[in-house]
């Protein structure tokens, strides 16, 4: 067996044990069930799995104590370490965290086993990568770093364009005033939203948000630095997760989640810890962009535009962008910069599906995609000398031709 990551759990030793003591024995006799669990954590190729149902480990503790095993074996089993069947590998089935699985030979003592089988998924996102999802929990500090209205904005259309349910949380709500705590929930819900303000001293909101989190598998998502992995401390106290504090220099968070991992909640369901990111790429289709925001969603089911494919920006008679030429909600703005980007982005995917484009996308360290002119095409190029001299070996024919070939050769180096 392969050596166990170092980052996933996994307790006793590789024992040999019978197959009699590797699995358990049901009470009325019959096989045991199929095992079924959902991937908590990856790294490398090792998956720890959390059972659907613990097993209880006490049909194997006396031949694992027989078979020199450890003494302070659990009552019962809930997690797995496990590899992946090279028959789901060489089908390309990429196993990712909350994918419902099915393991098999699970070894008990060493607390290992094999996935066999990935169930359908009701979800799937790239970025962060999880499947199965029910919900996202977007979290942004009200102060250190500073609570900025358009990178909070476009997180929001990010998060829309998953298709899940969106909660809002503001942490760190004790450092802001009542006055500015109000300023901020009535603009959230202009925006479509209803904030959780969200405190380490408070609990009224945690405990509104706990049951918003209960039973469901739950995406914790937003920048580095605003108390994502306090959050989690204060959901899930065992857990103990290293935290940092915000940089002073930068005025922006530290990264402290590198890999995706799902707790369980002490009121049921699990959390998703994803790393932090303070850009979200748009990816989508300008078409799409106005059903991620839930501003031009009400007024687009209340009435229509006068154009069928109206995008709302230069159209006349717009009931998105209203009589005001700038718009008259706020964050209208937002909208027009994100149009335009994403137009640039489709066209430039348009021109790259070309052959014979002039132009290529070339995105730059912050995400933003421009164009720049491609080097001119080489239609006419130069047989190589590589080519001339496999034609030589594949001559046949007169020496007086060979010799003319030679000459052609010569000419052209001359060229």
């Amino acid at each position: 067996m392969e050596a166990r990551s170092p980052n996933l759990k996994a307790t006793s030793q590789n024992l040999d044990v019978s197959p009699e003591a590797s699995a358990p024995r049901p009470a009325d006799g019959k096989a045991a069930p199929a095992l079924q669990g959902v991937v908590v954590a990856v790294q490398a190729n090792y998956y720890q799995v959390q059972l659907n149902e613990p097993v209880l480990a006490s049909s194997v503790l006396d031949k694992a104590l027989d078979c020199g095993g450890p003494r302070d074996l659990a009552a019962t089993i809930s997690e797995l370490l496990c590899l992946r069947r090279n028959r789901l590998k060489k089908l390309g089935q990429k196993i990712m965290v909350g994918d419902r699985v099915q393991v098999e030979e699970p070894d008990w003592m060493g607390r290992r086993g094999a996935i066999s089988a990935v169930l359908a998924r009701k979800s799937e996102l790239d970025r962060p990568p999880v499947a199965n999802a029910d919900q996202i929990l977007l979290v942004f500090a009200q102060e250190e770093p500073t609570l900025d209205p358009h990178q909070l904005s476009r997180f929001l259309v990010k998060a829309e364009s998953t298709k899940l349910t969106i909660l809002l949380g503001l942490s760190k709500s004790d450092l802001v005033s009542d006055e500015v705590r109000e300023q901020w929930r009535d603009r959230l819900l202009d925006w479509g939203y209803d904030p959780f303000f969200l405190s380490l001293y408070a609990s009224d909101e945690f405990e509104r948000l706990k049951t918003q989190l209960k039973s469901k598998i739950t995406i914790l998502a937003g920048p580095s630095g605003v108390g994502k992995s306090s959050l989690i401390n204060r959901l899930i106290p065992e857990q103990d997760i290293r935290v940092a504090k915000v940089s002073g220099k930068l005025g922006r968070g530290r990264h402290t989640t590198r890999h995706v991992e799902l707790f369980e909640l002490p009121d049921g369901g699990l959390l998703a810890d994803t790393p932090g990111f303070n850009q979200p790429q748009l990816d989508n289709s300008p078409d799409n962009l106005p059903e991620l925001f839930p501003e031009v969603r009400q007024r687009l089911a209340e009435q229509r535009c006068q154009f069928s494919n109206c995008r709302h920006s230069q159209e006349p008679n717009c009931v998105v962008r209203g009589e005001n030429l700038e718009g008259d909600w706020e964050r209208y703005g937002d909208y027009l910069v994100y149009l335009e980007e994403l137009e640039a982005l489709q066209e430039s995917r348009d021109r790259q599906a070309d052959p014979e484009t002039t132009l290529k996308e070339k995105r730059d360290s912050d995400g933003q995609v421009t164009l720049e002119p491609k080097l001119e095409q080489k239609r006419y190029r130069r047989e190589s000398r590589k080519s001339k001299r496999q034609e030589i070996s594949n001559f046949k024919g007169d020496v007086s031709d060979l010799t003319q070939f030679l000459g052609n050769e010569d000419e052209d180096a001359e060229l």
